[in-house]
């Protein structure tokens, strides 16, 4: 391709209303451009990095076994009242009437049209297994779009679904689609890991989540660089001090703390380690018959509340946190002082994390305003409490694997991959006739790649001042040929014109940037767009048989004998 042939715009300046990194130089780099918020139009050179990630996931989906179809973006509201989401979905959900008044959607996932369509045509466990998948412009009616194209509302996506006879079968897909997940990325030439997650609002029973390691990302991923162990905070196992408990060997004593209601204020007043602090968080849950369940979830002074283990104690969920008047009600006292000590254990429940119940002689609040108690125990002062794991686990706790300490690092999620077993099945009665000629319900899976995501997570990654590093696999041109004097030197012309087709019949992905340019805006263009390989041919260099070649990482640029280039070009070429 040349400069003159394509639709090239860049920018000088950053975009005001860009937030991070990824949509400053996506909009500079003329990637996409703005429609409306979170919907962006991907311009040519945007759309062949896209095209390179879509390609990538393609092949290694049809490798693994996998069937293309297209579902439509359009919906029909039945299939979501029949599944039960169209209540539950909220207002992401975007619905609409046709001419005749009938109720549609625009597609954010396609759970209930896949699962329509295989209910339809597979009768019986002989047509089982089978995964289809497709790669389709979603739609979700974000309240924030932000972040570019990696919080948009329309965005491009991989999905795919299986469905199976059994569970076990399932879990031998969900396993290949682990491996797949893994080589895609490895591919796409990311920094990445595979994460235990929640299944959230999809359902199901087991989930991974792949995440691009980014100090911009939106979760936090703890991990143990000694192993493969690696689960978002909201799942990952605090787990319980490997010492027993100490001997209680302080008096139970009330303290005057006037004014101090925090755990860092209490610390520092008593004079005592924050993490000899127990931390009480009043929490409401709603029972069966319409009543409430009061309960107190302990934690130490120095550990924070994961809600997501908390609502999965038997009975929790859902819950919310406690007002004041129901605190003072069931407590007597006003919040910042409350604590588990001589509360009704009929009324109240009382969680302690497995580090609080490890704990002795330690301090919490008296639900007496102005006052906590020191020197308290389990079992001496109070009963003992159910325990559970609700913490956030910190860097430097024992990975769960036992193979080393964790890690904390922020990540971009670019794709998920769901056990969903029966949820959709049973609720649009997909079955299948077993080898006894009984109906059953098929198991399924849910497979999910954010394509257009990728890429803004890949500049996430990779990026420095001068604009985008991206992976070679996925970087709009491999190599771009820099002429000096294009339009001025008859030899500059014929060199970079010969080059340029030499490399195209070798099958390399070549720009040839023929702009009557000063070479200052050439270079700044070539780097703020992402191109590995950068070589420049000028008269001087010509004349002593040299061409300059710059790697997009490389500090300084090299000579190379012009005879050679291409050599070098292909052994880089093939190395990455």
């Amino acid at each position: 391709m040349r400069t003159s042939q394509f639709f090239f715009t860049t920018l000088k300046e950053d975009p005001a209303d860009a937030e991070v990194v990824s949509q400053k130089l996506m909009l500079r780099a003329g990637y996409i451009k703005r429609a409306a918020a979170g919907i962006y139009t991907w311009m040519p050179l945007g759309l062949r990095v896209l095209r390179k990630v879509e390609s990538i996931v393609r092949d290694e989906m049809d490798k693994a076994g996998g069937l293309e179809l297209l579902m439509p973006a359009v919906q029909p509201a039945e299939l979501w009242q029949e599944s039960g989401r169209w209540e539950q979905y909220g207002p992401e959900l975007l619905r609409f009437k046709d001419r005749h008044q009938r109720d549609f959607v625009i597609g954010p996932t396609h759970e209930e049209v896949i699962t329509d369509a295989v209910r339809r045509d597979i009768k019986s466990y002989r047509q089982l297994p089978i995964h289809l998948y497709q790669i389709q412009t979603k739609f979700r009616d974000e309240i924030r779009p932000r972040f570019g194209v990696m919080r948009g509302r329309e965005f491009l996506m991989k999905d795919g679904y299986s469905f199976h006879t059994s569970f076990d079968d399932l879990k031998r897909e969900y396993g290949n689609m682990h491996e797949t997940y893994s080589r895609i990325f490895a591919r796409l030439g990311l920094n990445f890991r595979a994460v235990a997650a929640d299944t959230g609002s999809i359902g199901g029973t087991g989930s991974h989540e792949f995440h691009v390691l980014a100090d911009s990302g939106e979760d936090d991923i703890a991990y143990c660089p000694d192993s493969d162990y690696a689960a978002n905070v909201e799942l990952a196992e605090a787990l319980a001090p490997a010492t027993p408990r100490p001997a209680p060997a302080a008096a139970l004593t009330r303290v005057a703390t006037p004014g101090k209601t925090a755990c860092v204020e209490v610390a520092e007043f008593l004079g005592i380690a924050l993490d000899s602090v127990v931390k009480a968080i009043a929490v409401v849950s709603e029972k069966e018959d319409g009543g409430n369940n009061f309960s107190l979830l302990l934690l130490r002074g120095d550990h924070e509340l994961n809600e997501v283990k908390a609502g999965k104690i038997a009975g929790m969920a859902p819950f919310r946190f406690a007002t004041e008047g129901e605190v003072e009600e069931s407590l007597g006292c006003k919040p910042g002082y409350i604590g588990p000590v001589a509360v009704d254990g009929r009324k109240v429940a009382v969680f302690a994390d497995r580090a609080v119940a490890a704990m002795s002689d330690f301090v919490c609040g008296a639900n007496e305003g102005g006052f906590h108690l020191s020197g308290v125990n389990f079992g001496r002062d109070l009963p003992e409490p159910q325990i559970a794991d609700i913490r956030n686990v910190l860097p430097g706790d024992p990975s769960p694997d036992g193979k080393g300490r964790l890690e904390i690092r922020r990540g971009i999620e670019v794709g998920h991959i769901f056990q969903l077993r029966q949820k959709y099945a049973a609720a649009l009665d997909c079955t299948y006739l077993d080898e006894n000629g009984k109906s059953q319900i098929m198991e399924m899976g849910c497979y999910g790649i954010g394509v257009s995501r990728i890429v803004g997570a890949a500049i996430e990654q990779g990026n420095d001042a001068k604009g985008i590093i991206l992976p070679a696999a996925i970087a709009p041109f491999a190599v771009c040929v820099v002429p000096m004097g294009y339009h001025k030197s008859e030899a500059v012309k014929a060199a970079a014109d010969r080059l340029y087709g030499e490399l195209r019949k070798l099958g390399v992905d070549a720009l040839l940037d023929d702009r009557n340019e000063r070479p200052g805006v050439m270079f700044a263009d070539m780097e703020l767009i992402g191109i590995p390989h950068r070589i420049v041919i000028g008269e001087r260099g010509l004349n002593e048989g040299k061409l300059e070649y710059k790697g997009r990482r490389d500090a300084e640029p090299t000579l190379v004998d012009q005879g050679g280039i291409i050599d070098m070009i292909l052994r880089k070429l093939c190395a990455a």
